[in-house]
C-alpha cells in the first residue's frame, strides 16, 4: 500500500473506525510499514473531554494518551499487514507510565514502534511527548483481523 505523507483526516479515517470526538490522531507525519510511525494529536480547550476533566484546570486524561497511541499503532498495523484489516482490538496494555500533564495548546507527539508481529497479533511500544518532554510511555498488543 502506498502512503502519502503527511496523512490528513480523510486518510486517517480510511485506516480507523474511530470518528470525532473519539478520533485522537490528527496527522501522521512519518510512517515506515513494519517498523514505526510518528503522528500528532492537537490538544484544544474545545475537546469535549477537557470540559469536565477538570473544570478550571483542563488536563488530557492519561487513558486518552494511551488510546491515542493505540490508534496510531492501528494505522501502523494497517500499513504493515498485507491486506489491511476489518477489525482491530486492543488485547493488552502494560508498563504504562505517565510523566507530564498534557494541557490545551499542547501538541502531543505520538511515536510508535512495531516490536513483533505474528499475524493477526501485533506488539507495539509507544511514547507520547510534548516539546521533546516525555508525557507517557506504554507497551501494548492488538489483534488485527
Amino acid at each position: 500500500m502506498d502512503v502519502n505523507l503527511p496523512m490528513e483526516l480523510r486518510d486517517i479515517e480510511r485506516c480507523l473506525p474511530h470518528r470525532h470526538p473519539f478520533l485522537l490522531v490528527d496527522r501522521v507525519l512519518e510512517l515506515t510499514p513494519g517498523e514505526s510511525l510518528v503522528a500528532v494529536k492537537n490538544c484544544s480547550v474545545s475537546d469535549p473531554i477537557l470540559q469536565g476533566h477538570f473544570p478550571g484546570n483542563p488536563v488530557l486524561p492519561g487513558v486518552l494518551m494511551i488510546e491515542a497511541l493505540a490508534q496510531a499503532s492501528a494505522i501502523l498495523g494497517y500499513y504493515s499487514k498485507d491486506d489491511g484489516y476489518d477489525q482491530v482490538l486492543l488485547t493488552e496494555v502494560s508498563s504504562a507510565r505517565f510523566r507530564k500533564q498534557v494541557v490545551p495548546g499542547d501538541v502531543l507527539r505520538l511515536e510508535i514502534h512495531l516490536k513483533k508481529m505474528r499475524q493477526p497479533f501485533f506488539w507495539f511500544e509507544g511514547n507520547a511527548s510534548v516539546d521533546g518532554e516525555l508525557a507517557a510511555t506504554v507497551s501494548f498488543s492488538a489483534l488485527m483481523k
